[in-house]
């Protein structure tokens, strides 16, 4: 589980809150589709990929490998493939990864991961796995991004070093998975360090600060050093740097009569990254990470603030978003989330969805978490590691644009080669179809389209078709390969589901630009019209 979130009040505005392993180097081939081509690199706030595409990473956290355990959360309870196909299936094209120096130190040893469903994975060391979670999720078109969590597996640190994790082992372990994924573009970049903060009191902090110039606290010198040795190792990754919480690198104290710096989130406060940027000896490798949390998370004062929820994106602008608005840098809000169990928690993610926008030209982000167990915000999955949150997921998908790639697990990401003519027979007997629209906002709308064959004859391979109105077009599907024709729009089965039963029902989802009304209508099964 997550550590929980402490933030400190601040007045006005804001609170805030070795030895390595060397494995054998897999090769990968480049993702493709929704994450571009190869190797990524920045234009101004624009990632883009080795061919000058424009890419957008929107993706989750898969935590553990941070913790005890030191591998993925999850593998006791289902199939370690499983979780890739669900995460592909349901549109996130990239996945961070937390782990600690502990799990790289030799003799490391992953544990509670189930030997009857990951046969494959026991006896193997917790970069071992990692290597075949990188490849699968490759093969997929999915993109993974580093995260060193924590120095040690006993919990998160203020500054990016701690007496059993000195800078030098940090800089030397960065320096091996850099190596050790140097020629498998699925493995983007490296998260420096997560969530660098405050600690002691203003004006006498000892936590990370930004700008202050002292070489033992300074997170953006201490990024500086990092980033470019890692891009010594392996010049082709992205380098991804958190903000800290106070700039100054003390906590707010309301009682020296002193007035306080604004503060934000852990790793959230970006403010003096104009003015004091990350110099990297690559500069189109560097990528600004923000973190944002919801109001049961913890109470910033801002939740409070009258205007609420029209107050939030000049808050956003001051402490992190600008980068992106100025087109100084690429950020990524590395994580966000909320159990959303607090109604204003709904408003505050849906706010936070539509600042960062829609389409590749909108901000990076990946959610946390996957994870079900994270005590302060839950998962996109329940405790049955299975079973979606249809509320959360409802609200992301509009924004996700999925991975294109392979996969034959029975909820894999959808072939793009799969043939979008309706070659099978029509039902025998009919069909039925009932369209929901299960989101709109200005200029676009999510829908569902549920089919289902109530004839006595299989569909195979099955199509589905149906009308839009004119203007709409199409942004994303998934359950199925969606194109669009005009104001058709076609549906074909996917490679590890080709056949629709008598009785047995499908259900498309896509979202679109374009007006939600009128709904889209004249749904037909292999050309055959359903009532």
């Amino acid at each position: 589980m997550r550590r929980l979130w402490a933030a400190v009040a601040a007045s006005s505005m804001a609170l805030v809150g070795t030895a390595v392993v060397i494995g054998l180097n897999s090769q990968a081939s480049a993702a493709t589709g929704g994450t571009g081509t190869g190797y990524l690199s920045t234009q101004g706030a624009q990632l883009v990929d080795s061919t000058g595409a424009k890419v957008r990473l929107t993706g989750l956290n898969w935590f553990g490998m941070e913790t005890d355990n030191k591998t993925f959360h999850g593998l006791w309870a289902r199939a370690w493939r499983d979780h890739i196909d669900q995460m592909a299936s349901l549109g996130y094209n990239t996945i961070r990864v937390p782990y600690s120096d502990d799990a790289l130190k030799p003799g490391a040893q992953a544990n509670s991961v189930d030997g009857y469903t990951n046969p494959d994975l026991q006896g193997l060391t917790p970069l071992q796995i990692l290597d075949k979670v990188v490849d699968y999720a490759g093969s997929k078109g999915m993109r993974i991004l580093l995260d060193r969590h924590r120095p040690t597996s006993a919990g998160q640190s203020a500054l990016w070093y701690v007496a059993a994790t000195p800078e030098s082992t940090w800089i030397s372990n960065w320096q091996m998975l850099a190596r050790h994924y140097a020629n498998n573009p699925t493995v983007i970049g490296a998260d420096l360090h997560n969530e660098p903060h405050a600690d002691g009191t203003d004006p006498n902090g000892t936590g990370a600060c930004w700008g202050c110039g002292d070489v033992n606290r300074d997170w953006r010198l201490a990024a500086e050093r990092a980033g470019n040795a890692i891009l010594e190792a392996n010049p082709n990754w992205l380098i991804v740097v958190e903000g800290v919480s106070c700039t100054s690198g003390g906590n707010a104290n309301a009682w020296d009569n002193i007035p306080d710096e604004p503060c934000g989130w852990w790793g959230g406060n970006l403010s003096k990254a104009g003015q004091y940027p990350v110099r990297l000896n690559k500069p189109n490798k560097l990528v600004y990470s923000a973190h944002e949390y919801a109001n049961s998370v913890y109470h910033q004062a801002w939740f409070d603030d009258p205007t609420f929820p029209a107050n939030l994106p000049g808050i956003w602008d001051q402490f992190w978003g600008y980068l992106q608005k100025q087109n100084i840098a690429p950020v990524l809000v590395g994580e966000f989330g909320s159990t959303l169990q607090n109604p204003q928690d709904v408003v505050w993610l849906q706010k936070l969805m539509q600042y960062m926008g829609t389409g590749v030209t909108g901000m990076n982000f990946t959610y946390w978490s996957w994870n079900p167990n994270s005590g302060d915000t839950g998962g996109i999955v329940g405790d049955d590691w299975k079973t979606v949150n249809q509320q959360k997921q409802n609200i992301l998908q509009p924004y996700l644009i999925p991975p294109v790639g392979g996969g034959t697990g029975p909820t894999g990401s959808v072939s793009p080669s799969v043939s979008k003519s309706p070659s099978g027979p029509p039902p025998t007997g009919g069909c039925t179809a009932t369209v929901k629209i299960d989101n709109a906002w200005q200029g676009g709308y999510q829908a569902s389209v549920t089919v289902k064959n109530t004839g006595n004859t299989a569909v195979n391979p099955w199509t589905a078709t149906w009308s839009v109105p004119s203007g709409v077009t199409l942004q994303s599907g998934w359950n199925a390969t969606v194109t669009q024709s005009g104001t058709t729009f076609t549906a074909a089965a996917p490679t590890w589901a080709p056949s629709l039963a008598p009785g047995a029902s499908v259900t498309i989802g896509y979202t679109a630009n374009g007006p939600s009304s009128p709904a889209p209508s004249g749904v037909k099964l292999n050309g055959a019209a359903c009532s």
